[in-house]
């Protein structure tokens, strides 16, 4: 059975088409197809290769894996592309956190070889389902893998919610928004809301408001079963929006619920490092480790 990689990313940086010609290459010379967008791979300069073939279909449907060169941004679009076919994630970061990424530029031949033996696994991320409703009639749904961001659409006015929690009122807060994140986005727009990190592993949802003017106003650690909707006051001025990974928007009406729960949807990340996600934070943040002298044996 013919092997097959969907290729996504960014053609028109020079360091992504130059990856992509290195990854193809090196999956070529072992017979492994790559597939894409028609027009990216073009933009790539791989669509000569006899071993590219254009996708049909849904994206992601028959590949083992999705190769996607690019940062973070790059990947929230690659999940929303491959998502319903449940294909895994292999990130190359050319970005520049590149915090969901498993690679490095200087890394795509190494990449490539672990591809080729099948030297990966696969982690389950959860995901957030949303529902934006009007008289109790749904008039938006998204899903999110990193957050759900409730806004203000207008610079100058603040907005006013109401934050429940498992059908309970918790706080009504006068705020620039409110971001309901996975563990998955506790270093995204969580991180710069103030929440904490939170580890992949743990089961659990972070509430963070951006800017409350209230007394009670902390990030919010809760049980990733719970479910959380913010409604609008109707004593609200200002306009508000909903985002969902920074890349799906919806204008807010007047009177609007938006309900938050997990999904039974996951996003699949390959992983090609068993190292903890303690080693990924020092990396990507660039930590200070100086001092530390390893673990020490008890006695």
């Amino acid at each position: 059975m013919t092997r097959r990689v969907l290729l996504i990313g960014h053609p028109g940086r020079e360091q992504a088409r130059q990856a992509a010609c290195e990854l193809v290459s090196e999956l070529a010379a072992q017979q492994i197809e790559v597939t894409g967008d028609e027009e990216e791979l073009r933009a790539f300069g791989v669509l000569d290769n006899p071993n590219v073939v254009p996708q049909t279909g849904t994206p992601g449907e028959g590949c083992e894996l999705a190769v996607v060169l690019g940062g973070d941004g790059t990947i929230l679009r690659a999940a929303e592309t491959v998502r319903d076919a449940c294909t895994p994630l292999l990130g190359i970061n050319l970005g520049h956190v590149g915090f969901l990424a498993e690679a490095e530029r200087d890394n795509v031949r190494e990449a490539a070889q672990r591809i080729v033996d099948r030297s990966w696994t696969v982690e389950e991320r959860e995901t957030l389902e949303i529902d934006v409703s009007v008289d109790d009639e749904i008039v938006w749904n998204s899903w999110a893998l990193n957050e759900a961001s409730v806004e203000k659409a207008s610079r100058e006015r603040m907005i006013e919610l109401v934050v429940e929690i498992d059908g309970r009122p918790l706080s009504t807060w006068g705020c620039d928004g409110v971001v309901i994140s996975t563990p998955t986005g506790s270093t995204a727009y969580a991180f710069s809301a103030g929440g904490p990190v939170v580890w992949p592993g743990v089961q659990a949802f972070l509430v963070c408001p951006i800017s409350a003017h209230a007394l009670f106003a902390r990030p919010l650690v809760l049980s990733h079963d719970v479910r959380v909707a913010i409604e609008l006051s109707p004593s609200g001025q200002g306009r508000a929006v909903v985002w969902c990974d920074g890349r799906r928007s919806f204008d807010l009406p007047e009177g609007a619920r938006i309900a938050v729960r997990r999904s039974e949807l996951p996003v699949r990340l390959a992983r090609l490092a068993q190292s903890p996600f303690t080693d990924r934070l020092v990396a990507k943040f660039d930590l200070s480790v100086t001092g530390w002298r390893g673990a020490r044996e008890v006695r």
